[in-house]
């Protein structure tokens, strides 16, 4: 038998950063996300901003009800990120469940976890993305079925936007909407876009917009705004990181102005 390795205990105790990284930004996002985590990890997170993550139950296919239905589990989600510890900002990755939920909604069901915290929603996001570029009239291409696309139409319109032109791609799976070819998205992109609109809005967190933002501007001439996009451009800016990256496509070069609500 050897002799046990000796086993010392430091002098003294380690000294304590008040926080391994200096932003906190918290995700909940579909169980079946293939999309937002990847994303954020490019977009958002750097050695200042931490970005955390937690997964909800979700059942396919994508329909109204279905969406509702994540609705119970958004305060118990929030407070496994990081229990007992305070977000900088917290965001909900799901555009048509938003839509169906409400912002208002899910910014109770997070703050009864996260208070005080400033809540994004990519319908939210989008709006004051598509504000910020001065867009009053839009066209919106979405990978759902009209049944699901009717209400986020309607979401778009009461809050003052004209729609040139919705076009919905008719899928039921957000699996398969995280399958979409890059080169599939631009293409339907520049068929989507009204030549009379002010901007293009693609939604839905699963799919890979952000990735070609840039691309798609540069072919239709007009600013475009993704669900992954615009929320990680307003988790950076609640954040405080303003860096300007027009590379990134033009909302990238934006500030976020006034307070979030």
């Amino acid at each position: 038998m050897t002799n046990p390795v000796p086993i010392s205990l430091a002098t003294r105790a380690p000294r304590l950063d008040t926080r391994p990284l200096d932003k906190r930004v918290g995700l909940i996002i579909l169980a079946t996300d293939h999309t937002t985590e990847v994303d954020f990890q490019r977009l958002v997170a750097s050695d200042r901003i931490g970005v955390y993550v937690a997964r909800i139950p979700y059942a396919n296919p994508v329909t109204p009800e279905n969406l509702r239905a994540m609705q119970p589990s958004l305060t118990a989600a929030a407070a496994l990120i990081l229990p007992d510890e305070t977000l900088d900002v917290v965001m909900y990755s799901c555009t048509s469940a938003s839509v169906v939920i409400g912002d208002a909604e899910i910014a109770t069901a997070f703050n009864a976890a996260k208070p005080d915290t400033p809540v994004v929603t990519p319908t939210a996001a989008a709006v004051r993305g598509l504000k910020a570029l001065g867009a009053r009239r839009i066209s919106v291409l979405t990978p759902y079925t009209i049944e699901t696309s009717r209400p986020m139409a309607d979401y778009f319109s009461a809050l003052g936007f004209e729609i040139d032109r919705f076009t919905c791609l008719g899928l039921t799976d957000d699996r398969e909407m995280a399958r979409i070819a890059p080169s599939e998205i631009v293409a339907f992109a520049k068929e989507a876009m009204a030549p009379e609109s002010d901007a293009l809005f693609i939604s839905c967190t699963a799919v890979r917009a952000a990735g070609v933002i840039a691309e798609i501007e540069a072919a239709i001439g007009k600013p475009v705004v993704s669900s992954n996009y615009a929320t990680a451009w307003a988790c950076l800016r609640l954040s405080g990181d303003n860096e300007a990256r027009p590379q990134l496509g033009r909302l990238m070069a934006l500030p976020l102005d006034g307070a979030w609500t």
